[in-house]
């Protein structure tokens, strides 16, 4: 046989109990070493969530061709639609000599221009 709980006099159910949350108690010290692990303990405080900045626009670019020398030196500098000019510049300057190369460049774009 189970026992039900009584009503109450108004004729209400009885009210639940709620368990409360298991509080951590601070780990035991012993001498020196211990005394630092407690303060460590009680010096950790909850960290304030960081609000974010609105990140910055990334800059435009512009891609251009370069021809360079086997140093690095650039040498000239076409537009992207112009590649096979670039090439043949490069070709030009590579005959008899040290080759020079084609490698893409990129620039900042202005936004205020």
């Amino acid at each position: 046989m189970t026992k039900k709980k009584a009503a109450t006099e108004d004729g209400e159910a009885p009210k639940k109990t709620v368990k409360k949350a298991a509080v951590k108690k601070a780990p035991k010290a012993e001498g020196e070493e211990g005394v630092k692990k407690v303060k460590k303990a009680a010096a950790k405080k909850p960290s304030k969530s960081k609000s974010k900045k609105a990140a910055e626009a990334d800059a435009r670019v512009k891609l251009f061709w370069g021809v360079f020398s086997p140093t690095m030196k650039r040498v000239a500098v076409f537009h992207y639609h112009e590649k096979k000019l670039a090439e043949k510049k490069a070709k030009d300057m590579s005959d008899g000599k040290s080759p020079h190369f084609v490698a893409k460049i990129k620039e900042a774009i202005d936004p205020t221009a």
